[in-house]
């Protein structure tokens, strides 16, 4: 075997700004994939951005709105997913708390048709902020890994979540995660050996090369088979917050001659998905 990494930009279609660096980054060929947000008022652009690059994004099932953003709205309206107001909630723990499964994953129907609609059958899945999973309240993964087999499509669920979490499972997290990798190989749906991602804050790195140390380190540590890296790469002032600088270091990351050369060194092949 070998080691094969996707370098996904998540979040396309968050923003503009957000949209613009996705795009110049794939059209640089810096990243393999991306995925979109397809709730948000930008994604009609962003999507015609991408199909002009010929690149094919994922369906980034989106149940809640951003921080920061005026609210999105569901494309299916389902009560349990919303506010009062009809709108997303910002807050990923009262979707936990509320969000019915047929509603969830009529949700994802729709998401993934207005896809469709626009000549961008995805041919994989994942979840914007961990709603799927269960990480906020109420997991939804055996619907979502039904509803991927349903439709053909590869689903983001590390077969080795350590690298994600930062170590072992709790045991009960352990052995649902177990089940849900058990699941997915029951029903056929592609899933990677592992997956990471920056989870600290900009006062946690304290700077660029913090940053740029832990993804390497990520990179040495990946394993054999087919794994995934996904950042959210975009310009500051496109990010409300403290953190909208984070974001701007992923995409610094991501030209930065020292990153190329670890892959070179590394050994590790650059892919665009971890199905076949």
């Amino acid at each position: 075997m070998s080691r094969r990494v996707v370098i996904t930009a998540d979040d396309l279609g968050r923003e503009p700004g957000t949209t613009d660096v996705i795009a110049a980054l794939l059209a640089e060929g810096q990243v393999s994939a991306t995925t979109l947000i397809c709730v948000s008022p930008e994604a009609e652009r962003a999507a015609r951005r991408v199909h002009e690059l010929g690149v094919l994004p994922r369906v980034h099932v989106t149940l809640t709105s951003e921080r920061g953003l005026p609210r999105w709205r569901p494309l299916n309206g389902a009560a349990s997913l919303v506010d009062p107001d009809g709108t997303l909630s910002d807050d990923p723990l009262a979707l936990g708390a509320r969000g019915e499964a047929d509603e969830v994953i009529r949700e994802a129907d729709a998401q993934l048709a207005w896809m469709r609609d626009r000549g961008a059958a995805p041919v994989a899945a994942d979840s914007h902020a961990g709603t799927l999973y269960g990480l906020h309240g109420r997991s939804w993964l055996a619907e979502a890994l039904h509803w991927c087999a349903r439709h053909s499509l590869a689903f983001r669920l590390p077969r080795d979540p350590g690298p994600y979490v930062g170590g072992p499972l709790p045991p009960p997290l352990a052995a649902a995660h177990q089940r849900a990798v058990a699941l997915a190989d029951e029903l056929g749906v592609p899933i990677p050996q592992t997956i990471a991602t920056n989870r600290r804050t900009a006062a946690e790195l304290g700077g660029y090369e913090r940053l740029r140390d832990d993804y390497l380190r990520r990179l040495a540590a990946l394993p054999e088979g087919t794994s995934e890296l996904f950042l959210h790469p975009s310009r500051e002032d496109a990010v409300t917050g403290p953190d909208g600088i984070v974001r701007t270091w992923e995409a610094r990351l991501l030209r930065d001659p020292v990153w190329h050369a670890a892959l070179r060194s590394e050994g590790v092949e650059v892919v665009e998905g971890w199905w076949p």
